[in-house]
């Protein structure tokens, strides 16, 4: 390789698309691999992700970033298997082709998936859509995360994808970890979260597959139907507690707009965008359960989960290895999240969690 070669990002790295040209060619075929296109997908905080063109047909690469990354993340070969184990069940999940660990392609192990062409809505409020289309959207959505906790692991063969017990306190000793990792400066309402989670923790579990990123914005929607073709970012699925799964999915309710697009009743009203309590009771009733109990620490538990995310994107581009280009605006986010946790807590600790 030579040394201009070396630092450039790697969908302008002729020597590596050349690499990896020659051994897609090998191992997949049926495409003209010989003049291979790569583009990068902008946005997305954790794996980079790039589009392949040959002249057939597209494809997905995922890999992880470069540099130093933080213990147990960013872990495609988990996105890998889980995604394969899935696409047998009717889940709209991309079934990858293959999973490369040789690093000697492109600097990183990486896994190919089909390229699917639909739409991604970012922007939680649905501007530009129907009011009937948002209904059924989100109904859309809750059905397709309340499928996925539906799935038996044993039947999947992902019984061993993680432990079937202890979920919140093994998760909220992980992500402190991870908040420790990647902290400046003492933060002190992420030290009251660990106090209170740790001390509050509800005692009763379940187990099934939980995604662990189920937002609108990782899904891929039918280009004019309100239909989910495809599931996307599972690095950070597990076995654990479909409600911590469901909160997480409803972050949207409980952040500020300034964070994530975070959604307000005034937005809502006439909107076809349904409440908070009308979300949950819809999950509910598919799945025949009753999770307005402890609802409010749940809350709490993701929002927490996702400002340890939050800071460790923030140290990325503090450093310089994040995958997108406004990693450190973003990151700062998990100010924002800390606190919207902090709310919820008190909230579940005040009204002794018999209700939203």
């Amino acid at each position: 390789m030579t040394a201009s070669n070396i630092n450039l990002p790697l969908e302008k790295n002729t020597h590596k698309v050349n690499a990896l040209s020659k051994f897609l060619s090998k191992k997949m075929g049926g495409s003209d691999w010989s003049n291979l296109k790569m583009s990068r997908f902008v946005g997305g905080q954790s794996n980079p992700t790039y589009l392949l063109e040959t002249d057939t047909n597209k494809f997905v690469l995922r890999t992880k970033p470069s540099g130093v990354l933080l213990p147990s993340a960013h872990a495609i070969d988990r996105e890998f298997k889980v995604m394969q184990a899935l696409s047998k069940f009717g889940l709209p999940v991309p079934n990858p082709y293959l999973y490369v660990e040789d690093e000697s392609f492109i600097g990183n192990p990486f896994y190919l998936m089909p390229y699917l062409e639909g739409r991604i809505f970012k922007d939680p409020t649905l501007p530009g859509v129907e009011v009937n289309d948002r209904t059924a959207i989100y109904q859309e959505m809750v059905d397709t995360i309340a499928l996925l906790h539906d799935v038996s692991p044993a039947a999947a063969q992902l019984q061993e994808f993680g432990k079937s017990t202890d979920f919140y306190e093994r998760q909220i000793k992980r992500w402190t970890q991870q908040y420790r990792l990647a902290e400046s400066s003492k933060n002190n309402c992420m030290e009251e979260l660990i106090e209170s989670l740790v001390t509050h923790r509800p005692k009763d579990e379940e187990s099934c597959v939980i995604h662990g990123d189920f937002r609108l914005e990782n899904l891929i929607f039918h280009p004019v139907e309100p239909k989910v073709l495809g599931i996307l970012d599972w690095e950070l699925s597990t076995l654990g507690d479909p409600r911590g799964d469901l909160a997480y999915n409803m972050m949207a309710w409980y952040l500020p707009k300034e964070a994530f697009g975070g959604i307000t009743d005034q937005e809502i009203r006439g909107s076809g965008v349904p409440n908070e309590l009308d979300y949950l009771r819809s999950y509910c009733n598919k799945r025949n359960k009753d999770y307005l109990d402890n609802w409010n620490y749940y809350v709490a538990f993701s929002l927490f989960r996702l400002a340890a995310i939050l800071f460790g994107v923030w140290r990325r581009g503090i450093q310089g290895n994040a995958s997108s280009p406004d990693a450190i605006h973003r990151g700062q986010l998990a100010l924002i999240c800390a606190d919207s946790a902090s709310t919820a807590m008190n909230r579940h600790l005040r009204n002794n969690l018999t209700s939203i």
